[in-house]
């Protein structure tokens, strides 16, 4: 079977209010932008509870030879969803984007142009704007500041979740397994030099992101330990200045008692010695504890998303 010029790759959880508008605004802003390209549409349903496998599964017999859709068998998270359609795209080039219509259609026409022009490995669609609340606003802009400060000084502003990848830098990016992956640092690793094409993140199509303040502190926690040792830079220095502090103490204490005689402790110094030093060492362990789990669990190198269905092109649309 000859490999599809492009595919897109759309994670989908509950996301069933939104799958209409979004093949319209694809069919109108993008396919019919290049009749002359062959493209496929791979949908993942992350173990939706709403009816996204039963709409998915009729787009796919609306147009079988457009729309593959594979079913996983519960919710595995939006980075192992992506990861089950990157590894099952076959095009030439491969559009990762959310099936809520946050990430045009139209900007994908942009990028994929962008990439047939140039042949660039990595097209990001960086946010330069966003109708969201302030406080998601808020959250995403200190998320992303740290990024640039800790991890990748590329990291566009507004961050990015809207990227081609030409096939050289998905099979790079698919050859290394990660137990806690973090798409963004992933792409940037790469070491790429990314084309940027920045947009306005509109509203969703329907319903309410799901991307909670818990969630987004998961990433983060997932993005320093990932790809900084700053968390054990950090830790290493605090113990050398604490050390030098106590050293400092221990010398004063020692010349007093030898000089001076010995006085009574205060009662409130020592406890508040004992707590903040309790604090700083069970904060270490924390610290550590996040990277020996990272390493056990890409130890154990378990599947990152188990597949319940999907369907198959070759026989018009049955399921199996």
């Amino acid at each position: 079977m000859t490999a599809p010029d492009y595919s897109l790759v759309i994670p989908v959880y509950n996301n069933a209010g939104s799958l209409d508008a979004l093949m319209d605004a694809l069919e109108t802003d993008l396919f019919s932008q290049h009749p002359d390209l062959v493209a496929e549409v791979v949908f993942v349903d992350d173990g939706s509870a709403d009816d996204s496998w039963e709409r998915l599964h009729g787009l796919h017999l609306e147009r079988p030879g457009l729309i593959r859709v594979i079913k996983l068998t519960r919710n595995f998270g939006q980075p192992s969803a992506r990861l089950a359609g990157l590894r099952h795209a076959r095009g030439r080039c491969v559009i990762s984007m959310a099936a809520d219509g946050q990430e045009p259609p139209a900007v994908a026409n942009q990028m994929l142009e962008r990439h047939l022009a140039t042949d660039a490995q990595v097209v990001i669609g960086a946010r330069a704007g966003r109708d969201e609340t302030w406080f998601r606003k808020a959250t995403s802009r200190i998320f992303y500041s740290v990024m640039r400060r800790v991890s990748f000084s590329n990291m566009p502003r507004g961050g990015f979740s809207f990227v081609l990848l030409g096939r050289r830098a998905l099979d790079v990016l698919l050859r290394n397994r990660e137990s806690r992956p973090f798409f963004q640092g992933q792409v940037l690793w790469l070491g790429y030099t990314p084309e940027v094409i920045t947009f306005h993140r509109p509203a969703r199509f329907d319903g309410e992101s799901g991307w909670t303040l818990k969630k987004k502190i998961n990433l983060l926690v997932d993005a320093l330990v990932g790809y900084s040792f700053l968390p054990i830079r950090i830790m290493s220095l605090v113990g050398m200045g604490t050390a030098v502090i106590g050293l400092v103490l221990a010398t004063g204490i020692l010349a007093r008692k030898l000089f001076f005689g010995t006085e009574v402790a205060g009662w409130a110094g020592i406890m508040v010695a004992i707590l903040v030093m309790g604090g700083i060492q069970i904060l270490m362990l924390g610290v550590i504890g996040e990277y020996i789990w990272r390493s056990l669990a890409q130890a154990r190198d378990r599947d990152e998303y188990v597949i319940e269905l999907t369907t198959d092109d070759s026989d018009g649309g049955s399921v199996t």
